[in-house]
């Protein structure tokens, strides 16, 4: 009773031109509303897509989970949730990574390219935390170390092993994967604006664009996680439709 009513009192100090706390807000309820949506479809599925959309629902519901605290958080010390910010991202973009390999399982994909993603997703967030939250003054550093690791995830599944399984697979998977692709050429892309924005450096001007990271961070957040598993979602219908077909 009593944190229900301090969630009244958080809502009624929430400021109406508060566009960062709204984004917060806005983005729990959609991560809430898409983790039901998953789980309650898994059953529709053949056995083997059924994996798919349970990791889809597993992303967006460990997001859920941390957008209901970073909300809160900020709206109580009006202060960017960068902690929490990072343990959501190092639970859930591995997880996103484990996408790849379970669509491109039909096509022969190894556990080795899961690891190998994973690992990359995982340096990747480490070093930007390290760069956002402990050495400011070194983020050009850090900044460096994760953009690469960024860019070894990107060559994996636009030109190396990653593309080549989805080639051989053809049809829906090829298309699915071009797709998701494109979320982590583009939607990730929207993540090291919100690092740049937020920490010092040659890169500083950024801020000055009246950039606010967490707004950054939240839109990209609710389009990436909740796109993905969209994508994930429509490859089982299709697949599921062409077996029931046959």
């Amino acid at each position: 009773m009593e944190s229900l009513f301090t969630q009244f009192q958080l809502v009624a100090r929430m400021a109406t031109d508060d566009y960062v706390g709204f984004t917060f807000f806005v983005g729990c309820m959609a991560m809430m509303a898409a983790s039901a949506f998953f789980f309650l479809s898994m059953n529709n599925f053949d056995k083997k897509w059924r994996t798919s959309i349970l990791v889809s629902g597993l992303i967006t519901f460990i997001a859920a989970v941390h957008y209901w605290y970073m909300r809160d958080y900020w709206a109580t010390n009006m202060e960017s949730p960068t902690f929490f910010r990072y343990v959501d991202w190092v639970l859930t973009v591995p997880l996103m990574c484990v996408e790849f390999f379970l669509i491109l399982k039909v096509a022969g994909a190894k556990r080795s390219l899961m690891w190998q993603l994973i690992f990359l997703s995982v340096v990747m967030l480490v070093t930007g935390y390290f760069g956002e939250a402990v050495q400011r003054d070194a983020a050009w550093l850090w900044g460096l170390i994760s953009g690469i690791a960024y860019f070894a995830i990107v060559y994996i599944i636009w030109f190396g092993k990653a593309k080549q399984l989805a080639e051989n697979a053809g049809g829906n998977v090829l298309k699915a994967h071009k797709t998701l692709c494109w979320f982590v050429l583009v939607g990730w892309a929207i993540y090291p604006l919100g690092y740049m924005a937020g920490t010092p450096g040659w890169y500083s001007g950024v801020a000055d664009l009246g950039l606010n990271m967490d707004v950054i961070y939240n839109i990209g957040d609710a389009i990436n996680k909740i796109g993905f598993g969209l994508v994930v979602y429509n490859l089982a219908t299709q697949a599921s439709s062409q077996t029931s077909a046959a």
